[in-house]
């Protein structure tokens, strides 16, 4: 095991991995920019050390100074988190060249799924089951239409490097798709440098979801069942619950089965997420997987009773999975609401100072948050606040309880999402459970602002 882990990263995620280390007798090193010397994972932590100014690029993003910080510190263990270097190729094989452990992928597996045209030609060897498109990038108009005709419109093209919406464009028509084209390589290559795209056919009223993998280096993969995470706006999870609404027994274990498939396919060693369209006919296509922790991994936790975190350091440091697949059961629904310090109705950015908290607690109910009294929200970083979770015996259990933890959230001094989310929690489309991708725009069309 580890004598000192370095965590590259900050707010509720450096945190959670804070404890974890702790719950496993290891040091713990938190780094942090000048604007958050007086943050909390600073304070738990057993050492932090500062590495430049608020902006990201000049800290929490800057490869030397965190170079710098492992050495100073003596660390023998990196834990990116989620977001900064988390799915940086280069850092984790920097690391590797310099016999530090990056509890996470390799870069070369992080290179193999985060190119989305590599990472689909992979799986589709494995077996895992492909949205209908293009077998590799499309270099021209010419070759993106005549794709087109073979799967059907609407279709939809992706940036390759794509994420968080950026470099999508749909094209419902022959007519749609030369601009639709053009803007897509245009937007890919403004924000990735890379203006490379492929196409699939649109999933009309798709259902996100997602199953957690987690492996070891002995060749080991299992999976810990499904998230629905179909609540999103402008491509951003919001909401998330395990198990999903829509999956029954028999699709979870296709669904499992796939996922598995697609993590062996690179020899996967660490907690991964591969991502589906579903839709209502119970049909699921592989999207990405995402090589790290998930901002969403307490729902599985909640439900299975596996410590994630944990778990991908007793990978790392070479430990067998302590489980089989067939010892992992599933027990009652858990539903996880994002606190983002942004307006309820505009979704505006809200930075500032708290004057007044205090988070729910009781029996089934977690909240994993960076926040005190009188802490400041910067503007420089993502306005995630907190997760507040919630365990029930099954989703209407977990739904009530979740109404009365959102209700006894108290966020005084800047704006949050608390208010959004009670009102998504007393939806009847939301508590019908018939949901996709679209549930947001048309709630917040249906209800206007509050």
């Amino acid at each position: 095991m580890f004598r000192k882990v370095l965590i590259a990263n900050r707010g509720e995620i450096a945190l959670r991995v804070v404890r974890a280390c702790k719950e496993l007798g290891i040091e713990t090193v938190t780094v942090h920019s000048t604007a958050d010397a007086n943050s909390l994972h600073v304070r738990f932590a057993d050492q932090s050390i500062c590495i430049g100014p608020p902006q990201a690029r000049d800290s929490y993003l800057n490869l030397p100074r965190l170079l710098s910080a492992i050495e100073i510190s003596g660390a023998d263990a990196v834990h990116p988190g989620y977001g900064f270097l988390a799915e940086n190729a280069s850092f984790a094989d920097t690391l590797a060249k310099a016999g530090v452990t990056f509890i996470g992928p390799t870069g070369d597996q992080i290179r193999q799924m985060g190119d989305k045209a590599t990472a689909k030609a992979t799986v589709r060897k494995a077996g895992t089951p492909l949205v209908p498109g293009s077998d590799g990038l499309l270099h021209t108009v010419e070759e993106a239409l005549e794709v087109a005709e073979t799967v059907g419109y609407p279709v939809l093209l992706k940036a390759t490097a794509g994420g968080g919406g950026k470099g999508m464009k749909i094209a419902q028509t022959r007519e749609d798709l030369p601009s639709a084209f053009q803007l897509a390589r245009a937007e890919a290559m403004a924000c990735f440098g890379n203006g490379d795209l492929y196409l699939e056919k649109l999933v009309l009223r798709p259902r996100h979801i997602e199953v957690q993998v987690l492996g070891d280096k002995h060749g080991n993969v299992v999976h810990l069942g499904e998230r629905e995470c179909s609540l999103q706006r402008r491509h951003q999870k919001v909401l998330e619950e395990a198990p999903s609404p829509l999956v029954d027994p028999e699709m979870r274990e296709r669904m499992g089965a796939a996922a598995v498939a697609a993590a062996k396919a690179i020899d996967y060693n660490t907690a991964g997420t591969v991502e589906f369209l579903a839709d209502n006919e119970r049909n699921f296509y592989f999207i990405e997987m995402n090589t790290r922790i998930q901002v969403e991994h307490p729902v599985t936790e909640m439900i299975t009773g596996v410590d994630l975190v944990k778990q991908m350091i007793r990978s790392a440091a070479g430990e067998p999975l302590p489980f089989t697949q067939d010892q992992i059961t599933f027990r009652g629904h858990a539903i996880e609401c994002r606190i983002n310090a942004e307006d309820p109705v505009t979704f505006a950015p809200s930075p500032g100072t708290i004057t007044g908290y205090h988070e729910p607690g009781g029996f089934g109910v977690r909240v994993d948050s960076w926040v005190h009294d009188r802490a400041k929200v910067l503007p420089y970083y993502d306005s995630l606040l907190a997760k507040l979770i919630v365990w029930g015996e099954d989703r209407d259990a977990a739904i009530a309880r979740m109404r009365w933890a959102l209700d006894e959230y108290v966020v005084e001094g800047i704006r949050s999402t608390v208010p959004f989310h009670r009102r998504v929690l007393r939806d009847p489309e939301f508590l019908s459970g018939d949901l996709d991708t679209g549930y947001i725009e048309r709630f917040l069309k249906r209800v206007g602002p509050e």
